[in-house]
């Protein structure tokens, strides 16, 4: 919603500004009041002594495992539950060997399924594996039509291809409709299973959330092992404690930085930004990294909406000038209401450094950067929106490239990391490599696609869905159809550069990765990091707030 408010300055100046009205926050302080697993510090370490014998049983799978097929339905369904971080090297192993067999005897879903968990972990492995699937036509088998399960592990497989391949655009095209058809007669728990995949095929969801309602899904599987049920169930509980006790850590955080209190107009989404963070690494060894990115990701949607929602396009001539210069003495030139957000901006980035290691001091040096291009990005929008000018499309992302903040959160999601995030890591960043390029794309795009219509019931620049429509005389249904078309490439190039052998480490191409995905997570029916009352709330729920039964 939309309001109108006058701000006087001085005796006679009026400055009437238009700001839209978001919705409190769903959360307050829930995480930082609420006393969470009830059970004593010596039950807390029996769950994890029983974690311990059960990762020594599955290490012994691994290594009793002779036959191709149960390695590739193990580590399924270890990555599906979330346990692969456990088991990286027994993983790797079983990959290798897997990538050696010959699969022209496999039928549909062993052949599918062995293509995607090798494409996941950047085996270059051939497309050419499916055309044993195809008539003298080149169109698939209609004998294939009757098997949903090898149907859906092609549809999933599809959905990792790159430029060219196209017999997994024929995949797609052949298996979704199929599995739609066949729906009303698959039988539990393969209906949930096609039913979960067809809303969000499975390489673009959330590692946490998705391990989470797999679970239910997998104890109704005749096939399960119930050494890996019981292990899933007490290890996301587990973690689930560790995200609380970070979720509360940040959470005081910002209301001692009290900036929701003091920017009223602001999005308070503190809970909601950590879910986010969350959603592009869950492991434990990551905690520091995600508490520094969340702090990083809030503090840059209080400038978005500084620009965005609130301040005169002079207000933010000068919060730009100020944010390029950063030091403490420009905070004068500021109006009043942003001095305290300056301020605390320069203070939380100086006590990122002084967390950090000697030999990583460097980083906050980049995020600094990254936080003078998004005010210059945001500032160039704002003279858009101001002077109502509506650029080309590749004029646009020129620009918006860099205020989709991709590129930050990429910097921010690397600050807290370990020795992986080497100054070669953040030089490759810098650069703007394909690879953040095309999750720029994804984000940029998806974010236009979401909000367009909310942003121009006010003066705001114009979106990529407006530029594409005056490039191409189109209208809004069209052009957000031609833009999805553009991520869905963007996902191709984002497949491609995921292939080895890769420019930086694996957990680092992982990383944006994730960040593209919960992109796609958030922004798929709505922004709901904006809205977050609705199914955000839910998928929080979900992962950090209610405890698995075991």
């Amino acid at each position: 919603m939309e309001k109108q408010s006058l701000n006087f300055v001085g005796d006679d100046e009026v400055i009437a500004r238009k700001s839209t009205q978001y919705h409190p926050s769903v959360w307050g302080d829930f995480f930082i009041r609420s006393s969470f697993h009830s059970q004593t510090q010596e039950s807390f370490q029996r769950m994890i002594n029983r974690v311990e014998e059960l990762k020594m049983k599955v290490k012994t799978m691994f290594k009793d495992t002779s036959d191709i097929l149960q390695f590739m339905n193990l580590v399924d369904s270890i990555q599906l539950l979330r346990l692969d971080y456990h088991f990286e090297d027994e993983i790797d192993g079983a990959l290798r060997l897997i990538f050696e067999v010959d699969d022209n005897n496999y039928e549909l879903y062993e052949t599918s399924l062995r293509f995607r968990l090798l494409r996941q972990h950047g085996y270059n492995v051939s497309v050419d594996t499916f055309n044993k699937f195809k008539d003298n036509n080149g169109s698939f088998l209609s004998t294939l039509n009757g098997d949903a399960k090898g149907l859906l592990s092609l549809y999933n497989a599809s959905y990792l291809a790159t430029h060219g391949e196209t017999v997994l655009d024929e995949a797609n095209y052949f298996s979704k409709p199929q599995l739609v058809s066949l729906f009303s007669e698959l039988e539990q728990p393969l209906k949930t299973q096609v039913s979960l995949f067809l809303e969000v095929p499975l390489c673009r969801r959330i590692t946490s959330l998705l391990a989470r309602i797999y679970m239910p899904i997998y104890q109704k599987d005749e096939t399960r092992d119930n050494v890996i049920l019981e292990f899933a169930k007490l290890d996301f509980n587990i973690l689930q404690s560790l995200y609380q006790k970070e979720l509360k850590k940040v959470s005081i955080w910002w209301n001692d930085l009290a900036l929701a209190k003091s920017l009223k107009f602001a999005r308070d989404r503190i809970v909601e930004a950590y879910y986010w963070v969350h959603g592009i690494y869950y492991e434990p060894q990551y905690s520091r990294a995600r508490v520094m990115c969340t702090k990083s990701f809030c503090l840059l949607s209080v400038m978005d909406d500084i620009y965005d929602n609130y301040s005169t396009l002079e207000e933010r001539k000068l919060l730009t000038e100020a944010i390029k210069r950063w030091n403490s003495q420009a905070v004068d030139s500021l109006p009043e209401y942003i001095k305290d957000f300056y301020l605390k901006l320069l203070k939380t980035l100086e006590e990122f450094e002084a967390e950090l290691e000697l030999n990583e001091k460097y980083r906050v040096q980049y995020l600094k950067n990254d936080f003078k291009a998004i005010a210059i990005a945001y500032f160039e929008e704002s003279k858009w929106g101001v002077d109502r000018y509506v650029p080309s499309l590749d004029e646009h992302l020129r620009v918006s490239l860099n205020s989709s903040a991709c590129s930050f959160i990429i910097c921010s999601m690397s600050l807290g990391m370990g020795e992986v995030a080497t100054k070669e890591v953040f030089e490759w960043y810098s650069s703007f490599p394909k690879l953040v390029e095309a999750s720029s794309v994804i984000c940029r795009l998806l974010n236009d696609i979401r909000s367009h219509e909310r942003e121009q019931e006010r003066d705001h620049a114009a979106s990529t869905v407006e530029c594409y429509m005056k490039d191409h005389g189109t209208d809004v249904k069209v052009a957000c159809k031609k833009l999805r078309e553009i991520v869905e490439k963007a996902w191709k190039d984002l497949n491609k550069e995921c292939l080895n052998p890769t420019p930086v480490a694996r957990p680092i191409i992982e990383r944006i990765l994730n960040f593209s995905i919960s992109m796609e997570d958030i922004y798929r029916y709505t922004d709901e990091y904006t809205h977050s009352d609705n199914k955000m709330k839910d998928n929080i729920s979900l992962v950090l707030v209610e405890s698995v039964v075991i």
